[in-house]
């Protein structure tokens, strides 16, 4: 569950990071700030560092001058004659141990060497064995250059990292200042190396309060900052929100919504801008609305105005067709052409009405268990003739099972026939074959033919109103150019897809699908729109 669930909260994270631009200027102003406040905090440590460090060394050295002017004054207040050199070096060791001690550092002090030697080997006195392992080689090397040559006159001083004990009783490590200098001994002339180590365990805890006051400073400063850049990216980020929100209402018809416009500010003049738009964007929505009504109104009201006189045209035309024989042959010629025509024009009235139907949402349903197969057979059947007139052999492929769709049965046959006819229109003379499937959810009825096809994007545009792909092309069986409109309507009214594909000079193939049980959802369809024997698939 635990796995699961993290894709998941990864998603959504990622979705809200896309969509929410408040998000995205609150973190990536956070996460500059915070660039900044490093590299500002980093900059002002350092200078606190050197600066405790600097002052420290300072006072080391000012320390070290003065324990030696004193070591100086005491070893030349004493007679030579009163002790021997080692006395001397032991009391002047004596007396800057005790200082140490008071004071908090270790001192080891040297005889004399060649460079070759270790100071353990030099008579060492060393406050403790600890100290001796924390003087520095390069400290001690500088000395031995020195010495036999002249004494060095001023202190050398180097970081090193002196030994300690801790309360616990171990051992670590701790930064520190080496200082060495040359105290000459009057009892013979000679001269002791005393080096003094002073730990700098006071600036380590200077620093480690500055660091976190720093630290401390730097969260709470990323904190105002994400508080004031979400306080101000919000004042922002509102009304595009309420103004997105009051688009979809728009979009989804409700075209009285309105931003409320407040202040006079650039905000308030962008809403009252989009409120400006959405007012012309609604009254011409109406107008056309209005037009749109007006003109299936014209046609409908033309199309029922227009059946009485083809009446009485018709019964006209017919008496003439019946005594064609007696006329000349022109004459003949004549009366059937007027019969043909007043058979399309009839035709063309009829689904003028369905489609003004159709626009004023009166079309219904007379839904019954409908057999695609016995309606396919049926309508072959019918444009037989039309089919063997273009030399075009048509071929039924369908199960031995019924394939029954809840649907009406009028509506169906009319698709089916427009999709036969339409592909008669363009076979070319070839085969044509009509294929009818069904599974639990979907029934399905695909016409293929092998003619001209169909060129990119015409597919989409076939079902439009009087459209045809060749205008020079004639009409062999007669249609008004409305069939195939009608019959994505008559589609559309089932819940089904009706789909067309097409490739040039390789036919095209109209899938219908319908599905089993009347206001069932469909998801897919047992027929491929894009045929097996097609070389190339086709969008």
């Amino acid at each position: 569950m635990v796995g699961r669930s993290v894709p998941g909260a990864l998603r959504r994270g990622l979705t809200f990071w896309r969509r929410s631009i408040q998000a995205r200027v609150v973190v990536s102003t956070v996460l500059l700030s915070a660039v900044v406040v490093t590299g500002v905090g980093w900059l002002l440590l350092r200078q606190v560092e050197h600066g405790l460090v600097d002052h420290r060394v300072n006072a080391v050295l000012l320390e070290v001058g003065n324990e030696n002017e004193q070591a100086s004054q005491l070893l030349a207040a004493v007679p030579g004659t009163d002790t021997d050199a080692d006395q001397q070096a032991h009391d002047l060791f004596q007396g800057l141990a005790n200082s140490g001690r008071a004071r908090g550092f270790s001192v080891v002090m040297a005889g004399p060497g060649t460079g070759n030697e270790s100071l353990d080997q030099r008579g060492v006195d060393a406050t403790s064995r600890q100290a001796v392992g924390s003087v520095p080689e390069s400290l001690i090397r500088h000395f031995d250059a020195v010495t036999g040559s002249q004494r060095s006159p001023h202190p050398a001083w180097t970081f090193t990292s002196i030994r300690t004990r801790t309360v616990q009783g171990q051992y670590e490590n701790v930064p520190g200042i080496a200082v060495g200098t040359q105290v000459p001994i009057p009892a013979d002339g000679s001269t002791r190396t005393v080096y003094y180590l002073f730990p700098l365990d006071d600036v380590q805890q200077s620093l480690a309060l500055v660091t976190r006051s720093l630290l401390t400073a730097g969260v709470l400063l990323l904190l105002l900052i994400a508080g004031l850049t979400w306080l101000l990216t919000r004042q922002i980020v509102t009304p595009i929100r309420l103004a997105r929100r009051v688009a979809e209402r728009l979009a989804a018809g409700q075209l009285q919504e309105r931003l409320r416009v407040s202040g006079e500010d650039d905000l308030a003049r962008l809403a009252t801008s989009f409120n400006q738009m959405a007012t012309n964007l609604q009254r011409q929505i109406r107008q056309l609305e209005e037009l749109s009504r007006v003109q299936r109104r014209f046609v409908s009201d033309v199309s029922h105005e227009l059946r009485t006189p083809l009446t009485t045209v018709r019964l006209a035309g017919s008496v003439l067709h019946d005594s064609r024989g007696s006329f000349d042959p022109e004459t003949a010629r004549a009366a059937e052409l007027l019969q043909s025509e007043l058979d399309r024009f009839e035709m063309l009235l009829v689904d003028l009405l369905e489609i003004s139907r159709f626009d004023a949402g009166a079309a219904a349903l007379d839904l019954d268990d409908v057999n695609l197969t016995d309606v396919v057979r049926r309508v072959v059947d019918s444009t037989q003739a039309l089919a063997e007139a273009r030399s075009t052999h048509i071929t039924v492929h369908a199960p031995d099972s019924p394939c029954v769709a809840e649907a009406d049965v009028r509506r169906v046959e009319r698709i089916v026939r427009n999709l036969v006819t339409n592909a008669i229109d363009h076979a070319e003379s070839r085969e044509i074959v009509v294929t009818v499937a069904a599974d639990e959810q979907a029934a399905a009825v695909a016409v293929r033919d092998h003619g001209v096809g169909l060129a990119v994007g015409e597919s989409a545009m076939v079902f439009n109103r009087f459209w045809r792909a060749d205008p020079a092309r004639a009409r062999t069986s007669g249609g008004t150019g409305l069939g195939l409109a009608i019959s994505l309507e008559d589609t559309h009214l089932h819940g089904g897809w009706l789909q067309a594909w097409g490739k040039p000079h390789e036919g095209a193939q109209f899938r219908l699908t319908l599905p089993r049980r009347a206001n069932r959802p469909l998801r897919h369809s047992p027929l491929p729109l894009v045929p097996e024997d097609a070389t190339e698939v086709v969008a």
